[in-house]
């Protein structure tokens, strides 16, 4: 019998690639997702990324078994004609039908529970330590668990948002804006809508916003022709005063992470407060507003304006940790210029990350970020299944001659460095022709 199917090409289907014209194939079969890009749960930044392309090992990492039944509402009637899988990826999509069948996906363990009891435990210790002491020593310890606190609720934040931590989704999405909003003052929706953008474009210098830190930080020269940014739909131009900063950027990282928190607060009101479509825009702002309650009242009950400070900094800084945290996985990586493909996912997912080598007795203080990896490729695979996980990925990139890049906390600090340090020389050399003031000089002579 002759097949009754309408077919389309790669080439056609690229045309399909624009808001209320985007179609995507999933093994072969196509999908107008113009509508449901506004109900899409990860935002509508992953569908507009990889409009136009065969999506199925980004829908087979980011959605559970029970998903495929919705997708024939969005069957558009066409099928793929040149679709193809590389060897790659047929062994990528094996392993998550491997790890669905053994359950690994449903089998969260204990970790969401202990991490609460801890943020639950330091929350009582910093609020004691600042209302029933007048040591200036206890109140510096004070701020530092605040930051612990604050990081621990990171962790909780950055699982909920990946896969239903609590039994229930309602439980799920009380821990998010519990943790998120009102304890760390962080915007869950912020987090998400940044977060999916990160992983469906990981290492894209103009799609991956964990990499877009001018004027502050460059991981690259590339960032020296001004690239636009497609998730913050600007152009990131490299001034002097961005090139002034990026001179001497592996000396001011450390600082400036100390520091980063502040931006995430502004990040969250920036969007919380825009145009965008926000879900359960009213519940964030009110849990974002609870913590803008508590916190600088927490902060007025110290006795003067330095130990105030001191509190503050203490906090910033201890929470600093992890910001430098999200930053190792990433920075030295493999790097590249062009929007996100569909048919290189697991290649870019690995070239582009690095894990950290540590013993599992420390994995509580890396949040799984440890196997940044293994996260990036199953993202929706609990903490506590990471490290069960990695040997079958290593076995996967050695088959395949892919790098698996691991390093210890202290070498993958000293590979970021290295990296922000090259492109620090780099920019320097691009501004020898410009005339320079003594305190430029004074600056830019050594180091």
């Amino acid at each position: 019998m002759a097949d009754s199917r309408k077919y389309i090409t790669g080439e056609e289907l690229k045309n399909h690639n624009k808001p209320g014209d985007l179609w995507i194939s999933i093994q072969g079969k196509v999908y107008d997702v113009s509508d449901w890009i506004k109900e899409h749960p990860g935002g509508d930044f992953p569908l507009l990324n990889l409009a136009g392309q065969d999506v199925t090992d980004a829908f087979v990492a980011y959605h559970p078994a029970t998903a495929w039944q919705y997708l024939d509402k969005f069957f558009n009637g066409f099928y793929l004609k040149d679709y193809s899988a590389s060897e790659v990826s047929k062994d990528y999509r094996r392993l998550v039908s491997e790890f669905t069948k053994l359950g690994l996906f449903e089998k969260k363990g204990h970790v969401c529970f202990y991490t609460m009891c801890s943020i639950a435990m330091l929350f009582a210790v910093s609020v004691y330590g600042i209302l029933c002491s007048e040591s200036v020593l206890v109140h510096l310890m004070s701020g530092g668990l605040m930051g612990f606190l604050w990081i621990q609720s990171g962790w909780i934040g950055h699982d909920s948002g990946h896969y239903q931590v609590m039994s229930t989704r309602g439980l799920n999405r009380f821990a998010q804006v519990l943790t998120g909003n009102c304890l760390a003052g962080i915007s869950i929706a912020w987090w998400k809508w940044n977060h999916n953008a990160h992983h469906i474009a990981v290492n894209s210098l103009e799609y991956d916003p964990d990499l877009q830190h001018m004027p502050f930080f460059v991981v690259s020269s590339k960032f020296f022709n001004s690239l636009t940014s497609y998730f913050y739909d600007r152009k990131m131009t490299f001034d002097s005063f961005t090139r002034f900063l990026v001179s001497n950027q592996h000396w001011t990282f450390y600082p400036v992470m100390c520091l980063a928190r502040i931006n995430l607060f502004a990040q969250s009101f920036i969007l919380l407060l825009s145009k965008k479509n926000v879900p359960y825009r009213v519940q964030e702002l009110l849990g974002v507003v609870a913590f803008w309650i508590w916190y600088p009242l927490l902060v007025s009950c110290l006795p003067n304006w330095g130990e105030r400070i001191m509190f503050v900094l203490a906090s910033f800084t201890v929470t600093g940790i992890q910001h430098v945290q999200f930053c190792l996985n990433h920075f030295s990586s493999d790097i590249y210029v062009a929007p996100p493909k569909g048919n290189d996912w697991f290649e870019k997912q690995t070239g582009g990350s690095l894990d950290i080598s540590c013993p599992s007795w420390m994995d509580w203080f890396h949040g799984g970020l440890q196997f940044q990896i293994e996260h990036h490729l199953f993202p929706r695979l609990p903490r506590c299944q990471l490290r069960k996980v990695s040997p079958f990925v290593k076995d996967l990139c050695k088959k395949h001659g892919l790098p698996y890049n691991c390093a210890s906390f202290y070498m993958a600090n000293a590979l970021t460095i290295s990296t922000l340090r090259t492109a620090a020389l780099q920019a320097r050399d691009l501004t020898k022709p410009v005339p320079k003031n003594l305190v430029w000089e004074a600056v830019n002579t050594h180091g």
